[in-house]
Order: structure tokens, then C-alpha cells, then sequence
């Protein structure tokens, strides 16, 4: 018996994960409560996710390409922004900062996480496009995603001024959460120094770096306490396409220096890989298999995870406590179209 239906449609609780790893569901409902308690830093790439909802035509007789015509648009935040977004509406106080064009997507965002409550720091950049990704779909499927971006770094100018809004408010600071789409706003050389002032004021960092249509490395945010890849990236930042996930993640883990790895497997679950604070020099590892297996729409599910477990653990969980609950709510997030913020009642009432 490795999962459980619950009251929330097709999202399953992973009881045998939680049996083998005494995480119990009253601790995990203590944990959540604890959000509320929490101030959240998050960083990284601001992108506004669109979806244009189709209607096939047919083919084209010209040549062989589908023609569809619109019939929706719908627009969300994307990216760290959302990040943001699902910590305030899991309960805690959520900052964003970040980097936008000037145009009409960054009125957008400011709108909306306003409207969340995010107290958001948005520098403008006149030489950027704020990042916007659109997903033509039809019949609940995606046909094509077209991107809008610049990928260049900040500038020297910007980095400075990201830097010196983090000092301001650092030492009020519980979590700094990095959402990085390698998409600029994040270079080696601000990142060192963010996490050299963050570790100086003992503040918990976790970290997830995609690379999807683009290349990032996950390893290059140093000594974090979670750090929360898929397997592709895990495999592009440690040069590693042939050995299975438990080496794979402790490869990572040495590499990068973090205390615990979260592998994304997408249909698979997720692999947690830890250090054993038991035994000096050992590891642990486990596995939470899909807890949804009926996933409407899964391009929110890693941010999901990535906010909810960081929190745990920032509330005092364990890596099993704040892996189950980030697994949970990545199947909470992927049970409905587009990316829109989770909230603190509807991760406490799968427990109710």
C-alpha cells in the first residue's frame, strides 16, 4: 500500500513514504500552521505565463501544419513571481524582487502580485523584454509554446541595486528562496555575494535553477541547505548521463556542497537524497512517488514544491516532512490550468 486516495480529487498521500520516515500528519498540519510565522525573500526571473485555448481547423492544404484559430487568452504570473505568489498564499510574509522591461506584461505582474499581497520590488530595465511565454493549446493540449525574452545579464548598475534592497531587509529575513530561469537576472557574480550575506545572518537558502529550453547549473549556487533540480539538470550540471539517481544525487550533492537534494522525475516522483546527521560521512535517500496521476497542466508543479518545501523546513520540519508536503502541493498545483497561487486552506484541508 504505497498511497491513499484522499478528499482532494485525484491527489493520493504517499503512506508508506510516511510510515518508513515517521512523518505524521498532525506534525505535518503544525508545520503548516507555522507558515504564518515566516518571512520569505524570493529572487530570480519574473515571466508572465499565456495561454491561448484553440480550435482546430484541419490541416493546412498548402502545406502539412495544423491551422487552429483562438478563441481565449489567458494571462499569469510566472516564473519567481508566482514563487512569491504561492508563499503569500500559503501564509506567509512574501517578498519578491526581480528585474522587468517597461511594458505591458510588467504592468500586468505588478497588478496581480499587489492583488496577492507580495511586497514586490520590480526594477525597471529599459534594454530588457519582460519575459512572456505562450502555450497555444486545443482539446487540453499543448500545440506549440513561443517565448519572448532577452537573455543578457543585468548590468552592473542593476546588481547593485538588487543588492542593496536585499541589505535593507535581510535581517528580517526567515528564508531567501532563488527561482532562477537563467534568463540574466541572477549572475555568479550578485549570487556570490547574496549568499555570502545571507549565510553570514544564518538564514536558510534553497535554490532550484531550470534548464528547459534553456541551460542552467543548479551546482553554482553553493552551500544551500535544499537545492531542488530535476534529473536533466542534475545530469547537465554534474556531466552525468550514466549513473542511476542515488549516485547521481550524492555526485550532485558534493558538487554543489548542499545539504539535501529534491530530484524532480517528473511522472516518477521525486528522489530525496540527504545527508545522515547519524553517521558523519553517509547519506540517506527515498523516493515519493506522483501523487497526482491525473495532471491537467504540470508547468507549476516544480515551483509548487519548491515554495512549500522550503517552508517546511524554514517551520521546522525535517527533509521527509518538507519533501511530502512539497509533494503535495505540487499535486494540488497541477490539478488545474496555468499557474495560479496555492493557498494556506486548501495544503491544510488534505489533512482535515
Amino acid at each position: 500500500r504505497e498511497i491513499k486516495q484522499i478528499k482532494n480529487e485525484n491527489i493520493k498521500l504517499p503512506i508508506d513514504f510516511m510510515h518508513r520516515n515517521k512523518v505524521r500528519k498532525d506534525d505535518l498540519k503544525k508545520i503548516i500552521k507555522n507558515f504564518k510565522k515566516l518571512k520569505v525573500l524570493i529572487l530570480g526571473d519574473l515571466i508572465i505565463d499565456e495561454y491561448i485555448n484553440c480550435s482546430p481547423l484541419g490541416m493546412s492544404q498548402e502545406e502539412p501544419s495544423l491551422v487552429v484559430t483562438p478563441i481565449d487568452y489567458n494571462k499569469f504570473i510566472g516564473g519567481a513571481g508566482i514563487v512569491a505568489c504561492h508563499a503569500e498564499g500559503l501564509g506567509a510574509n512574501s517578498n519578491f524582487i526581480s528585474v522587468s522591461g517597461i511594458d505591458d506584461e510588467t504592468v500586468f505582474a505588478k497588478k496581480n502580485l499587489t492583488k496577492s499581497n507580495v511586497n514586490h520590488q520590480i526594477i525597471a530595465d529599459s534594454t530588457r523584454t519582460t519575459t512572456l511565454k505562450q502555450r497555444f493549446r486545443a482539446n487540453g493540449k499543448s500545440l506549440l509554446r513561443v517565448c519572448k525574452l532577452d537573455q543578457q545579464g543585468i548590468s552592473k548598475k542593476i546588481q547593485k541595486n538588487i543588492f542593496n534592497k536585499i541589505k535593507k531587509i535581510i535581517n528580517e529575513i526567515d528564508l531567501l528562496v532563488f527561482s532562477d530561469f537563467n534568463y540574466g537576472c541572477l549572475p555568479q557574480e550578485l549570487l556570490t555575494k547574496i549568499i555570502k550575506l545571507a549565510k553570514s545572518k544564518k538564514i536558510l537558502t534553497v535554490a532550484d535553477s531550470q534548464s528547459s529550453s534553456q541551460i542552467g547549473d543548479i551546482s553554482r549556487f553553493r552551500d544551500m541547505d535544499m537545492i531542488t533540480p530535476t534529473e536533466r539538470e542534475a545530469r547537465i550540471s554534474s556531466r552525468n548521463n550514466e549513473d542511476g539517481l542515488v549516485v547521481l544525487a550524492d555526485q550532485l550533492r558534493l558538487i554543489s556542497n548542499s545539504k539535501n537534494i529534491l530530484l524532480k522525475l517528473g511522472e516518477d516522483g521525486l528522489l530525496i537524497h540527504c545527508v545522515n546527521k547519524e553517521k558523519i560521512g553517509s547519506f540517506m535517500t527515498d523516493q515519493i512517488p506522483a501523487l497526482n496521476i491525473n495532471a491537467k497542466d504540470v508547468a507549476g508543479a516544480g515551483d509548487s514544491l519548491l515554495i512549500t518545501s522550503a517552508m517546511s523546513m524554514a517551520s521546522g520540519g525535517n527533509i521527509w516532512q518538507s519533501a511530502c508536503l512539497g509533494s503535495i502541493a505540487a499535486a494540488i498545483q497541477v490539478s488545474r490550468i496555468g499557474n495560479t497561487p496555492l493557498s494556506y486552506n486548501e495544503l491544510l484541508e488534505v489533512f482535515d
